[in-house]
C-alpha cells in the first residue's frame, strides 16, 4: 500500500520526540511580563515560588527553543506516545471531498485525552522539589483526570475542585479521578473563602474555571506542602503539550505530505497551542500554512474579548497576565464543552493571534454536536465536545475548499474521546441543547472589572 493511503500513521517509539518545543525563543514579539496583584509589577520567581515547582517557572520564563523532556517522562510517555494520526477516509468520503483530512487522536492516553502531556512532568518536577499535595481546577474533568493519575504514579496527593455544571453534568469524570485517588469537589464549595463569597453572590451559579482557579490557589496557599498546578493557559503548560505537534510534523513527512491548515479547539489553549505551535517557524520562514483555534460563541475570548491584562481567576489571586479575555467575572452559560468555558486564553497563543500568526474562530454548540456525529458516524470514534469544535471547522474548511474547487490538507486535533460525555450527547439527541448567544451587554459589564493597568 503507498504510503499516502495509509490510514494509520504510527511514529516509531524511538522517534518520538526528546525535547518540547518552546515558542518562546522564536516569537516576533516577547511576552509583556506577568504582574504581581498585589504590587501590580512585573512576576519574579520568588511571586511564583510559593504554589508552582522552581523548575516549572523556570520553564514559563525560558527563551531556551528546546528544553529537554527528563527520562521519567518520556518512560511514562512511552505508555501512550507517539499517539497515532489517522487519516480521515470515512470523513472524507462522508463529505464527498477531494481534500485530505487528517486527525491526531490524543484520546488514546490512558485518561483518554492529550491533558496528560502536561500532567506527567508537572507532578514529576513539583515529586522532586518534596512537594507532598497538589491542588488543581478542571473544566469538563479531563484536567482532573489525567493530574489524579500522574499523582498516583508519583505518589502525590491530588485535590481537584471541578465547575459544578460540570461535576453535575459528567458524573463519571469524578469516579475516574476517584479511582485513580484524587478527589473531586464540585465548586463553588464551602472548604474555601472564595467558593463562599461566590456562592453568597448567586447560590445558583453553575460555577467557572475562574471561580475554581481561586478555590485551588486559596487550598495551595494554605499549606506549606502543597502545591498549585495548572491544566492550560500558562507558558510551560503550552510548552509540554508541544510534543503533539513535533510528532504531527513527522508523521506528515513519513507521508509525503504538508498541512495547509492546522486547527483545535480553543479555551485556555493547551491543545491549540500543542499542535499549532510547532509550525510556528515555519510560518515565519514563509510557509503558507494556516493555524486556526476554534472556540465556543458561548465563551468567544479571542474573537469578541478584548486584549488586556486581566487576572486568570475569579478573585484576583492569580497573577495578572495580558491575553485576550471577557473579563474574571464573566459566568458563560452552562454549555456542554466544559473545557472550553474560560474567560481568558493564553498568554502565548493571545500574542500570536494579536500578531497575525494565529487565526480563531467561533462555532454554535448543535452545529459542533452534528459534527460530532457525523465525525462518529464515519470515522467511528465518539469525540469529547471541546474537540467537536474543531471537527466542526475542519468540515467547514473541507467544504469551502470544495466549493472553490481547491484541494487543502487538513489537519485537527482530536484532543479527547467523548465516552464519559454520553449525557451531553443524550441532549442533543433529544433536543435540548440551545445555541447560546453572547451578549455584548454581559462582556461590557464583565470589562469593567479589569485591573486598571
Amino acid at each position: 500500500m503507498s504510503a499516502k493511503n495509509l490510514t494509520k500513521i504510527i511514529l516509531p517509539e524511538e522517534l518520538m520526540p526528546k525535547y518540547w518545543y518552546n515558542v518562546q525563543a522564536d516569537m516576533p514579539n516577547p511576552l509583556a511580563p506577568g504582574l504581581n496583584p498585589q504590587t501590580k509589577k512585573p512576576l519574579t520567581p520568588s511571586d511564583l515560588e510559593p504554589i508552582f515547582a522552581r523548575e516549572l517557572i523556570a520553564q514559563e520564563v525560558s527563551t531556551e527553543r528546546f528544553i529537554e523532556i527528563p527520562a521519567e517522562v518520556k518512560e511514562l510517555y512511552k505508555q501512550y506516545r507517539p499517539s497515532p494520526l489517522y487519516r480521515a477516509h470515512g470523513l472524507e468520503k462522508a463529505l464527498d471531498t477531494s481534500c485530505r483530512i487528517y486527525y491526531k487522536y490524543e484520546g488514546i492516553s490512558p485518561v483518554g485525552s492529550h491533558k496528560l502531556n502536561s500532567a506527567l512532568p508537572q507532578v514529576f518536577f513539583n515529586k522532586i522539589q518534596g512537594i507532598k499535595r497538589l491542588t488543581t481546577e478542571t473544566g469538563a474533568g479531563q484536567w482532573g483526570t489525567a493530574l489524579s493519575l500522574a499523582g498516583k504514579l508519583f505518589g502525590l496527593e491530588i485535590m481537584v475542585y471541578m465547575v459544578k455544571v460540570s461535576f453535575t453534568q459528567k458524573p463519571y469524570r469524578r469516579s475516574i479521578m476517584e479511582l485513580y485517588g484524587g478527589k473531586c469537589i464540585p465548586s463553588p464549595s464551602t472548604l474555601t473563602a472564595s467558593g463562599r463569597e461566590a456562592l453568597e453572590k448567586n447560590p445558583e451559579t453553575p460555577g467557572t474555571l475562574a471561580i475554581a482557579i481561586s478555590e485551588a490557589v486559596e487550598d495551595a496557599t494554605s499549606r506549606t506542602d502543597t502545591n498549585y498546578s495548572l491544566g492550560s493557559v500558562l507558558n510551560h503548560v503550552c510548552l509540554h503539550q508541544t510534543i503533539i505537534g513535533q510528532e504531527v510534523k513527522k508523521q506528515m513527512e513519513m507521508v509525503d505530505d504538508y498541512p495547509d491548515i492546522v486547527i483545535g479547539c480553543c479555551g485556555g489553549g493547551s491543545n491549540f497551542a500543542g499542535i499549532a505551535l510547532p509550525f510556528i517557524p515555519d510560518k515565519l520562514a514563509g510557509k503558507n500554512i494556516r493555524l486556526i483555534g476554534v472556540e465556543p460563541t458561548a465563551c468567544p475570548s479571542m474573537t469578541k474579548g478584548v486584549f488586556a491584562y486581566d487576572y486568570g481567576d475569579s478573585v484576583g489571586l492569580t497573577p495578572m497576565l495580558k491575553m485576550y479575555t471577557l473579563g474574571h467575572d464573566f459566568t458563560p452559560s452552562g454549555i456542554h464543552a466544559g473545557g472550553l468555558r474560560y474567560h481568558g486564553g493564553s498568554p502565548i497563543i493571545s500574542q500570536l493571534y494579536h500578531d497575525g500568526l494565529l487565526e480563531a474562530v467561533a462555532v454554535k454548540q448543535n452545529p459542533s454536536f452534528a459534527a460530532a456525529m457525523l465525525f462518529a458516524q464515519s470515522e467511528g470514534i465518539v469525540p469529547a465536545p471541546e474537540s467537536s469544535h474543531a471537527i466542526r471547522t475542519a468540515i467547514d474548511e473541507a467544504l469551502k475548499a470544495k466549493e472553490s474547487g481547491e484541494v487543502k490538507s487538513i489537519v485537527f486535533n482530536l484532543s479527547g474521546h467523548g465516552q464519559l460525555d454520553l449525557y451531553s450527547y443524550d441532549r442533543y439527541l433529544s433536543g435540548e441543547t440551545e445555541d447560546v448567544e453572547f451578549s455584548q451587554k454581559d462582556l461590557q459589564k464583565s470589562l469593567e472589572s479589569l485591573p486598571k493597568i
